[in-house]
């Protein structure tokens, strides 16, 4: 696999993923089903997904290095973690505060923590991109929509978002971590299985009522920018370092604002405009730069 090949994967996954809120605001509508439910149904019907996949495309499931295991139980953890603290997140604040907070977090943790961890060297291309994705990530998702009127409990839905932001971004570093020796559908296989056992404790304490709308969309939820997305951005992961990985998951708020001005009435405006055209051109810098300017590879990409 290329690097441009590697980038382009992720990519594409983070606009599956900028559908989540599109999909989630029409569960709603058909069902009273709490975010916490949600995030266990996005995780359940995604882990035998995965499963499958693995047993199909990589033989059995298994870990050979003792220290990986430990490793992905952390990063399936932190991954029903994030369902929980995003769903109830946006739950308390809205979707356009908490997918910013949660999402151009993460960036910025990533690089934090893969310095530290992984002891990425994160160049100065990397930076600009980053603070520029970041930028344009947060204009325009507050562009089209504004800050006002903010609702009752935003402070711990600021607050949760911001745990969210955290999770995804341990996740990402623990799979870059392993990456190099598990195969992909391993590490997506047995995270999201982690993930959905440490989520479903909710079916004892939430009440479970939803149409056949709601089950097909739910179903949409788990296989399409869950399943399939995570396959596509661990596998884009064994050639692209993490904080880049981060900077190009700022294409999941751009897809989810289109499809609000497509499908919901939402506007850009001015400003809205500013972050788009921000938010492209960091992932146009980090996708096309030459290979000279790329960050040092990870210990774990030289295993």
């Amino acid at each position: 696999m290329t690097r441009l090949s590697g980038r382009s994967f992720i990519a594409f996954a983070a606009m599956t993923w900028g559908t989540t809120g599109a999909t989630m605001k029409l569960v709603a509508l058909d069902s009273p089903m709490s975010p916490l439910l949600v995030g266990f149904f996005r995780v359940a019907i995604a882990a035998p997904c995965l499963i499958v996949a693995a047993r199909a495309l990589g033989g059995p499931i298994r870990l050979t290095v003792p220290r990986d295991r430990l490793r992905l139980l952390v990063a399936g953890l932190a991954m029903g973690g994030y369902q929980a603290c995003y769903f109830w997140g946006v739950a308390k604040t809205s979707v356009a505060v908490g997918a910013l907070i949660a999402i151009c977090s993460a960036p910025l943790m990533i690089t934090v923590l893969a310095a530290v961890v992984l002891r990425e060297q994160v160049t100065a291309t990397t930076w600009v991109a980053l603070v520029t994705g970041v930028t344009g990530a947060a204009l325009l998702t507050v562009g089209p929509r504004g800050l006002g009127n903010l609702p009752a409990g935003f402070l711990v839905g600021v607050l949760l978002a911001v745990g969210a932001g955290l999770s995804y971004a341990v996740y990402a570093v623990l799979v870059k971590d392993v990456v190099a020796r598990v195969p992909p559908f391993t590490i997506t296989a047995l995270t999201f299985s982690i993930a959905a056992a440490s989520l479903a404790p909710a079916l004892l304490t939430e009440g479970i009522a939803a149409g056949p709308t709601a089950w097909a969309l739910l179903l949409y939820l788990g296989v399409v920018p869950t399943a399939l997305a995570y396959i596509l951005y661990v596998l884009g992961l064994r050639t692209t370092p993490v904080t880049v990985s981060g900077i190009l998951t700022l294409m999941e708020p751009l897809t989810a604002t289109m499809l609000g001005v497509v499908f919901f009435g939402d506007r850009l405006g001015l400003t809205g405009g500013i972050g788009t055209t921000l938010l492209v051109g960091a992932v146009a810098l980090l996708t096309l730069r030459r290979p000279g300017g790329r960050a040092r590879a990870s210990p774990a990409r030289r295993t």
